[in-house]
């Protein structure tokens, strides 16, 4: 696999550039910013001879320019019905991915229209157009482009026919390398780490972002941050895209501030973009840093009030504000906007989960789920749900999938170790809470609940254990549960005095006495030590006593044996 620094910075440029007029002749506009951005980034070179070819003759193409350039006319305005209609009988490769891609917006458009709210029966509309669109790049499979193909892998991955999209996206990024949008759904059906290296993908430096954007999707944090700072280095370091990506990096590693710090150099750049604006906003929200949050979502809203990024900076200003049902109103208009929109599909359903409404809130996770399999959240959050419904099975089930794709996020493990505890696996329970304190305990409750465990177990020496790296725990980050740091305090004072370490059991039942909460338990304890001190007294007076008297006993008996004469054992009366 080739690395960016093997390839000259020109080069590069010069590729870039051209697929930003191949992405834009087809109405594939994210793809041509994307590398718009990028090549921006790259220093300018003043010899032509860097700047794209655009005199690429194609006789074909040139008979079917008229109806391209009428039917891109109708394509740009969204009259993509229109276009399709116009541009039907082109056979240029260029013209025929935009007459499919046409008919391809156009159902979804339709599907779009159908659907009139956003939670209901409506929600399984389809896009009709799928199964024709299917049949007909299927007999054209060897004769289509790589961006026919990746038209294609689009059409399988909506017919949930994935394991044919993934090889029909990998042929599409081997014909097309510059182009990123095929490179996006290839990463977007990587669900775990087997299928990328099982991956066919050409040797052309574009697949260096495409390793770097995986890493990040599939929370391997780690990598993704090394492959970015590599990339920066290469000569990427003044690009937003990759800051951002950088961002995410954080945010999904639960470093709030550098990834905070980061967003913030990003607005900086380019002060009217709103990419990953929503992301922001979590932290925000998280962090309830109130002010701040206020400042983005007028800021966004100024910008573009239609965007779903804008809608979800606002809902998450309501959500932090306790207007919760502001908040589903703001969410429901962002995915009015755009119904893959995931994010706020995971939003709405926390909010509906603030409001109580579970059903609500299942069907929004479960929707979420079905845009992005990858959704950890959204797993989260079915657990959670079905955990208020007391169905611990369920619970297991899906906090499994959240941890499949978060392995070391302790929260995640938490919760998989509570789902065992209700039922009744307590040694899975155990390795669980064990497994969230060796990945970092975030909450600090993988200690306590383990602790809890061995008491309810009855294995207390294990007990009291956890319970003093508990409290060892609070004398570091501080009081997180007074309740369960009370807790602690009981039970180390009523094991210490088990094992007769008064001095232990007074200091911790004083402990206890300093919270109202434990105050009443820890005056017994010390009423139960003062005893037990008391009668620890008497016992060792007599067994002074005793030991005096033995002493004295065994004076008098030297004292009789002195006035007692002795006879010689070994005399020999023969002696004379």
């Amino acid at each position: 696999m080739a690395a960016v620094s093997n390839v000259c910075l020109p080069e590069i440029k010069r590729d870039l550039l051209y697929a930003v007029k191949e992405c834009s002749e087809r109405g594939l506009l994210h793809s041509a910013k994307w590398s718009a951005e990028l090549a921006f980034s790259i220093p300018s070179f003043t010899s032509s001879e860097n700047l794209p070819k655009t005199d690429y003759y194609d006789p074909q193409f040139v008979k079917d320019f008229d109806k391209y350039t009428l039917g891109k006319t109708f394509f740009d305005l969204k009259e993509f019905d229109r276009a399709s209609f116009f541009l039907e009988d082109c056979t240029s490769h260029k013209a025929y991915f935009l007459y499919m891609y046409s008919r391809y917006l156009a159902g979804e458009k339709h599907k779009n229209d159908e659907i009139m709210d956003v939670l209901g029966p409506q929600e399984n509309v389809q896009n009709k157009a799928l199964t024709s669109l299917r049949a007909e790049l299927y007999k054209k499979h060897r004769e289509l482009d790589g961006f026919c193909l990746y038209l294609y892998g689009v059409v399988l991955k909506k017919l949930d026919l994935r394991d044919d999209a993934l090889e029909v996206m990998q042929e599409a990024v081997n014909k097309e390398p510059l182009h990123w949008g095929a490179w996006l759904e290839l990463s977007s059906l990587c669900t775990d780490k087997e299928i990328l290296q099982s991956l066919t993908l050409p040797s052309h430096w574009m697949s260096q972002f495409f390793q770097a954007n995986v890493a990040i999707d599939l929370q391997l944090n780690e990598e993704g941050l090394e492959r970015y700072a590599n990339l920066s280095q290469a000569g990427f370091s003044e690009n937003k895209y990759i800051l951002l990506q950088t961002a995410l990096a954080q945010y999904h590693a639960r470093d709030f501030d550098a990834a905070c710090q980061l967003f913030k150099e990003v607005q900086k750049r380019d002060p009217y973009s709103l990419e990953h604006m929503d992301t922001y906003s979590n932290i925000l929200y998280v962090k309830e840093m109130k002010p701040e949050l206020s400042y983005l979502a007028h800021h966004t809203n100024s910008i573009d009030k239609y965007r779903e990024e804008t809608c979800c900076v606002i809902g998450n200003y309501y959500s932090l504000h306790d207007q919760h049902e502001k908040a589903v109103t703001y969410f429901q208009r962002a995915l009015k906007l755009n119904p893959q929109y995931t994010s706020a599909w995971t939003l709405m359903g926390h909010e509906f989960m603030e409001r109580k409404n579970t059903s609500a809130a299942i069907e929004a996770y479960r929707k979420a789920i079905e845009v992005n399999y990858r959704d950890y959240r959204a797993w989260y959050g079915l657990g959670q749900t079905y955990e208020i419904l007391k169905m611990p099975f369920y619970c297991l089930y899906y906090y499994r999938q959240a941890h499949k794709f978060r392995p070391n996020d302790s929260r995640m493990l938490v919760a998989l170790g509570e789902s065992y505890e209700k039922l009744d696996s307590m040694q899975q329970a155990k390795k669980c809470y064990f497994r969230a304190m060796s990945v970092g305990d975030l909450e600090g409750m993988a200690v306590i609940k383990l602790a809890r465990l061995h008491e309810q177990l009855q294995e207390d020496d294990e007990a009291a254990i956890q319970y003093n790296r508990y409290v060892e725990q609070t004398d570091v980050v501080g009081v997180m549960s007074v309740a369960d740091l009370c807790s602690a305090y009981l039970f180390l004072a009523r094991y210490n005095l088990k094992k007769r370490n008064l001095e232990a059991a007074e200091m911790y039942a004083h402990k206890c006495c300093e919270f109202n909460e434990g105050r009443e338990e820890g005056k017994g304890l010390l009423r139960q030590i003062s005893n037990s001190r008391s009668s620890g007294d008497s016992e060792r007076e007599n067994s002074d006593a005793f030991t005096q008297e033995l002493s004295l006993g065994n004076i008098t008996a030297d004292h009789e044996s002195l006035m007692t004469p002795v006879v010689p054992t070994n005399l020999d009366f023969n002696t004379p």
